[in-house]
């Protein structure tokens, strides 16, 4: 496995897509979309899962109508479902696959976490490890036994005892979305893969170091780690004009994607170099000032963490994601008002291909 992932990452740039909201779309543009991207080679297919659609079930119609492409979560938020089950669904779901499936996990927010699930946020790492090692465990077919801190199996004083699970041992690839340095640190210790956002090659230790040292720290490399970067994509001669659209979705992102107190996205710019605006640009859209957030972002705020120009602009800066280690870009596309998506998936997967 390591040996194929060095190889590919010489030679090509892998393309990741994702379907989200597709509980208020229609169905058929759905699988439409999927099945045509799995045509041109793309490489894999994440489903979201926030507040409207779970991540699952999306998945599973599309296994069914599909044959190549990696169909992957992305992510299951560990609060909404118990280990066992996420397992076993991870099982069944690699079962009519074919063993297409990547269970991408990830401890989403306070906001969802506390507001939808109803479940305290406190500790999010140590839940993400619990889970990981429940997880692990009951893919092995080995009897499930942990004595953690928020996780205890079998639940103390109870009639239960430890169990295996009914399948065969199965590896499932785990993929981890975590962008605090603690939990990239764990990422680069256990996990097959990394789903990364708020991502610029720019400033690649701002997630990267973390996940090295982490690796490291385990005996591994980050040759060890399938590393994604999610990314807007758009592909236009108006660049100056694409920019100035852009700006609305980072101080959204800023702003609104996370409490006031906890928000990993503005965290990593930071990280980045970023904190002066990124504060700023907080600030004003908590205060209801989104105009003016908007118009606080600096233009690095987009180019450096977006795809975003010509075609030969984007050609180059799939280089230097690749030279960072970058080996697949989660595709965020972003046609224009008059465009087509699979279209647009088209340029972009010829320019990856070129890359």
């Amino acid at each position: 496995m390591v040996k194929m992932l060095k190889q590919t990452r010489k030679n090509t740039m892998r393309v990741a897509i994702g379907i989200g909201g597709y509980a208020r779309t229609d169905n058929s543009q759905m699988v439409d979309f999927v099945q045509k991207a799995e045509a041109m080679g793309v490489d894999s297919c994440f489903s979201a899962e926030a507040w409207g659609g779970d991540a699952v079930t999306s998945l599973a119609y599309l296994a069914a109508l599909t044959s190549k492409i990696k169909l992957g979560t992305g992510i299951m938020q560990i609060s909404a479902r118990v280990p066992a089950m996420t397992a076993m669904t991870a099982v069944s779901m690699s079962v009519l696959s074919n063993n297409r499936f990547i269970l991408g996990l990830g401890a989403s927010g306070p906001q969802v976490v506390e507001g939808l699930h109803g479940v305290a946020y406190a500790g999010p790492l140590t839940r993400l490890k619990e889970n990981v090692q429940i997880i692990r465990m009951a893919c092995a077919r080995e009897k499930i036994h942990i004595d953690g801190k928020y996780h205890q199996l079998p639940r103390p004083g109870g009639e239960g005892k430890a169990l295996r699970l009914d399948i065969k041992p199965v590896h499932i690839p785990i993929y981890l979305a975590t962008l605090g340095p603690k939990a990239l640190e764990f990422t680069g210790a256990a996990a097959d893969g990394w789903l990364g956002t708020s991502f610029s090659p720019d400033f690649a230790d701002a997630h990267l170091a973390y996940i090295r040292a982490g690796a490291e720290q385990a005996g591994r490399s980050l040759d060890d780690i399938d590393l994604h970067a999610a990314t807007s994509v758009t592909i236009t001669d108006a660049v100056d004009e694409a920019i100035e659209a852009s700006k609305m979705g980072v101080a959204f992102q800023m702003g609104a994607m996370g409490s006031a107190k906890t928000n990993f996205y503005n965290d990593a710019f930071c990280r980045a170099g970023f904190e002066g605006p990124a504060k700023e640009i907080q600030r004003l859209w908590k205060e209801g000032l989104r105009d003016q957030a908007a118009s606080a972002v600096p233009d690095d705020m987009v180019t450096k963490f977006q795809l975003i120009g010509t075609p030969a602009m984007i050609a180059d800066r799939l280089q230097v994601y690749k030279k960072v280690g970058i080996n697949c870009i989660n595709a965020r596309l972003a046609p224009d008002k008059d465009g087509d998506k699979i279209e647009l998936l088209e340029q972009f997967m010829d320019i990856a291909n070129g890359a």
